[in-house]
């Protein structure tokens, strides 16, 4: 989970989003997205909240919870 947090800081993890449709039917690939760094306090104490309720709902899911 250091890992991931550290990442998501940092920014710049980069992704293709889901291809579709247009309206002729043809395929359309998705566009290549790109994260933000996290610079704002209050952003970093909620995502860093958020993390710590991902990583506790997956050790449950694991049975590694405390």
């Amino acid at each position: 989970m250091n890992v991931v947090q550290e990442n998501v800081m940092r920014g710049g993890l980069s992704a293709r989003a889901p291809g579709d449709t247009d309206q002729h039917g043809r395929w359309r690939r998705g566009r290549v997205v790109a994260t933000r760094a996290v610079n704002n306090i209050d952003q970093d104490v909620r995502l860093n909240r958020a993390l710590w309720v991902l990583g506790e709902r997956m050790a449950g899911l694991l049975g590694l919870a405390a």
